[in-house]
């Protein structure tokens, strides 16, 4: 059976789009069948509705301080879809414990840092800063504690010299496309009672240790 999943999303959706091309494989144990956001005119709408998914914008300023009213709304539209599965991605807004519980164990995230390390915003400034020799991304299963939730898999890729934190940022980027369908294909395989095929192991993806620059 594939999962009914939705992608919740603030901005221009690029992890959305790998996480929908993987999944347009109808071998993929998840389905998308709804992206999600709270910001009306967010990009990766767009992107949803050309790929053929479903797509719908519940703006939380209306709803003010009252996170949990807003979360209601959220969760009424997701039980409607009868979502099993949620990915966070790059969904800009704290999460009450209201929709966390609603779906505990079945709500991954993908964050822009190696967890523990960097939780929170502007990691790849910060990684820079502390002048670490690798940086990367997590994915994650969401709980209460920000970015704080068990890890199910991360990719590293090596700082180099006069790095940006544009230059890391990109990088680091095009590592979250690959692990988070990864991570989601092994995540809806074990609810389904599959066992994850070999090439969907989930690795560190650095290259040899020569061809690192």
């Amino acid at each position: 059976m594939r999962r009914r999943t939705a992608v919740l999303l603030s901005g221009r959706g690029s992890n959305f789009a790998a996480l929908a091309a993987a999944a347009a494989d109808p071998a993929f144990p998840a389905r998308i069948v709804l992206a999600l956001s709270n910001v009306p005119d967010a990009p990766g709408l767009a992107l949803a509705r050309a790929a053929g998914v479903p797509a719908q914008a519940i703006d939380h300023r209306p709803f003010g301080r009252d996170r949990a009213a807003h979360e209601r709304a959220l969760r009424a539209v997701l039980a409607a879809a009868e979502v099993e599965l949620v990915c966070l991605a790059g969904y800009m807004r704290r999460l009450t414990p209201l929709l966390v519980g609603a779906f505990a164990g079945r709500m991954l995230n993908v964050h822009p840092s190696l967890l523990p390390a960097f939780a929170g915003l502007d990691t790849h400034a910060r990684a820079l800063a502390a002048g670490v020799k690798l940086h990367g991304c997590t994915v994650h299963l969401v709980t209460e504690a920000l970015d704080d939730g068990p890890i199910l898999a991360q990719a590293a890729v090596p700082v180099l010299p006069g790095d940006s934190a544009a230059a890391l940022a990109a990088r680091v980027l095009a590592q979250e496309h690959r692990l988070y369908p990864a991570a989601l294909a092994q995540l809806a395989g074990g609810l389904a009672g599959e066992a994850p095929a070999a090439d969907a192991a989930l690795c560190n993806p650095l290259p040899p240790a020569a061809a690192v620059p």
